[in-house]
């Protein structure tokens, strides 16, 4: 009777045993797959983030800032299941590690919304779009208006093409300085271009004003068509100066190329730290470890 009832607590001390163990690996699996997951889903975070910055579309943009924020989401997620798997499995290295990731993504994502923040309002863009349409077309209307006056008389003829021809190279000088403003990176850059804008835009309505007396009276309609046509062009072009100046675009691939790599590799390296210590543990030689 009492050798039975030794195989008997002998065979229950057994099967909870067996069954630790089991409950044990059904941790630890589940702890290496969101380990793995935490990986692939902060990789897929950054690259989105990357995307952003470099679209070239509001939507396109907008998109990929929003593809971004699923993927930290699911890395909170991730991490709110792991910590109490680590616990239940008193994997005190593995906490640690896991504590060091949390911190440097803290860093990964203040220095993220910056840059999302700056890359979905796309403001050297839509300074660009500024630039090709509506700059473009008001000068077009000033070179097209100043083309079709008559001089006063045929001697004339000469002073009037070389004043118009000053008014809309003038314009056309502003048009051309706005790409670099727009690329520029530092304010003192776009403060010296904004200064040749601004002496620009004198010499054009210098010119405009000196046509006056040198046209025949129907052609002061055009020049007036003239004058419009040059209002509504530095009127887009203090738009333009306004979002070249917020330059969101350059300052977030800036930050994109230059800070984020060093938020980064230190996640990444906390992420792989993590999932080569949980693929440590499991059964070896008979017993758990």
């Amino acid at each position: 009777m009492k050798h039975r009832l030794t195989i008997v607590v002998v065979a229950a001390a057994l099967t909870a045993s067996c069954g630790d163990v089991n409950a044990a690996f059904e941790r630890l699996s589940q702890a290496r797959q969101l380990s793995a997951d935490l990986l692939v889903q902060f990789t897929k975070a950054s690259n989105a983030t990357d995307r952003a910055v470099m679209a070239d579309t509001d939507a396109t943009s907008t998109t990929y800032a929003r593809d971004a924020g699923t993927a930290k989401d699911t890395i909170h997620h991730d991490l709110a299941a792991l910590r109490p798997l680590l616990a239940e499995l008193r994997y005190s290295d593995e906490t640690a590690i896991l504590d060091q990731f949390e911190k440097r993504l803290a860093g990964y994502e203040q220095l993220d919304r910056e840059i999302l923040e700056l890359a979905v309002e796309n403001t050297n863009l839509k300074a660009q779009e500024l630039s090709f349409g509506a700059a473009q077309a008001a000068a077009d209307a000033l070179a097209q208006s100043v083309d079709t006056v008559t001089p006063v008389s045929p001697g004339e003829a000469w002073h009037v093409k070389a004043t118009a021809a000053l008014a809309v190279g003038a314009v056309r000088e502003i048009q051309v300085l706005q790409a670099p403003h727009i690329a520029a990176p530092e304010e003192a850059s776009m403060s010296g271009i904004e200064a040749r804008m601004k002496a620009a835009e004198a010499t054009a309505r210098n010119a405009l004003a000196a046509l006056s007396p040198l046209v025949d009276a129907p052609s002061r309609k055009q020049l007036a068509a003239a004058a419009d046509a040059l209002n509504r062009f530095m009127e887009v072009n203090a738009r333009i100066i306004g979002f070249s100046r917020r330059n969101s675009n350059v300052r977030s691939l800036a930050m994109a190329l230059n800070q984020k790599p060093a938020r980064v590799a230190p996640c990444e390296e906390s992420l792989r730290a993590l999932a080569d210590a949980l693929a440590h543990h499991g059964l070896a030689k008979g017993r758990w470890e």
